[in-house]
């Protein structure tokens, strides 16, 4: 499917609106070659992934052994966390749910998180941001104008699941990241998640307040987590079908739906369903649709018929145009003028990727990459 403006993959429903995306003679862009490198290389069929997370399940029960608990797991309302969470107390774990409270949690999310942690018997840690910090934080991303203003929800979610397991001295934590229903989003769409210099550099920039108690990890803190703990993306392991998994958690704890991929967040629906299609011409129900089409969960010709709608209803966009004005204390001028600021990028402002990029740093860290693949091959087969 192609005119003159854009070109749609012939397989999945992303389309050049990824400046990134490549195709082949076919027509078949380079999410969905990358997406079938990836399920082979990362997902297991239902006897070897059973194996291997049988395995797992033994360390971590045998290291966690004298512990109050095993292992640190995140919940957020979503299908996926919870599904997790009732999937590590199947297997007889003894997880700390870890959640972030950042001033945005809908009513729904709440709930959905009270029922699970209730009936599974799991104890909760809620971490509750200071929100004057975070406003001024995510106000200075949406006027930084690039398109990955979620990365400070993103980025403190992955701190304080790594600072929790060190507090309680384990080293796994156990994510619902998934290689089947979640890999086709474009790095110009989002990127910067884990770094602490290009956050720092926005809120230096466009911000009016010290950070002082938001939960991050610099570089090295960064490194340093990353040699210390284990994170397993448990549905890697399984033959993981989303919506099976709904039907299981709705059953089970009465779990209601949300209507979107993280719309649990009443910030993230909004970003998602409004700010990004409306000023980056971005719509991210491209990426999840294509990897449910790679998966065999939805065809290409439902997510086309799904893409002729709105995001979300048009009467409750503007009810979070509202309220996210209010709560942003922004008047409706002001919003608009965020809205007409010139798009830029990641790469616009200081970042580590930066660094990255610079010859000098790949001379020095060549070897220590090259360990590292080793490392991870002997370390996967011993899983």
């Amino acid at each position: 499917m192609k005119d003159n403006r854009r070109q749609i993959c012939t397989k999945c429903v992303m389309d050049t609106t990824d400046p990134g995306i490549t195709f082949d003679d076919n027509g078949v862009c380079s999410h969905c070659r990358s997406y079938d490198s990836l399920v082979k290389t990362t997902c297991y069929g239902a006897e070897e992934g059973r194996r291997r997370l049988d395995t797992l399940i033994d360390t971590i029960r045998r290291e966690g052994k004298e512990r109050d608990y095993d292992c640190v797991i995140g919940v957020s309302g979503g299908v996926d966390s919870t599904f997790v969470a009732y999937k590590v107390k199947e297997l007889g774990l003894r997880p700390l749910a870890v959640h972030l409270d950042n001033g945005w949690d809908s009513e729904l999310a709440v709930k959905n998180i009270e029922n699970v942690i209730k009936k599974l018997s799991i104890d909760l840690h809620t971490h509750v941001i200071d929100w004057e910090e975070f406003r001024d934080l995510q106000l200075a991303f949406l006027k930084a104008s690039t398109p990955d203003s979620e990365i400070p929800t993103d980025h403190a979610i992955i701190a304080l699941l790594h600072q929790m397991a060190d507090k309680i001295g384990i080293r796994f934590l156990i994510t619902g990241c998934n290689v089947r229903t979640e890999t086709h989003l474009p790095k110009a769409w989002s990127q910067g998640h884990w770094d602490w210099r290009y956050i720092r550099s926005v809120q230096r920039r466009f911000g009016n307040m010290r950070i002082g108690t938001f939960p991050h990890t610099g570089l090295w803190k960064y490194h340093r987590y990353r040699a210390r703990h284990r994170q397993i993306d448990i549905l890697n392991y399984l033959d993981y079908v989303k919506k099976d998994a709904k039907e299981l958690i709705k059953r089970e704890f009465c779990w209601k739906d949300y209507g979107g991929k993280h719309y649990e967040s009443i910030y993230t629906r909004f970003y998602q369903g409004y700010i990004l299609p409306r000023k980056f011409g971005y719509d991210k129900r491209r990426a999840h649709f294509s990897s449910l089409i790679c998966s065999g969960e939805m065809t290409r010709e439902e997510a086309l018929k799904e893409l002729e709608k709105e995001p979300y209803p048009g009467e409750v966009q503007e009810e979070d145009r509202a309220y996210v004005a209010k709560k942003f204390n922004l008047s409706e001028e002001e919003f608009e003028s965020i809205m007409r600021l010139p798009v830029k990028t990641y790469w616009d402002y200081p970042s580590y990727g930066k660094l990255f990029r610079h010859p000098l740093y790949n001379a020095v860290i060549g070897p220590f990459r090259a360990i590292k693949r080793v490392l991870a091959g002997w370390g996967r087969q011993r899983d």
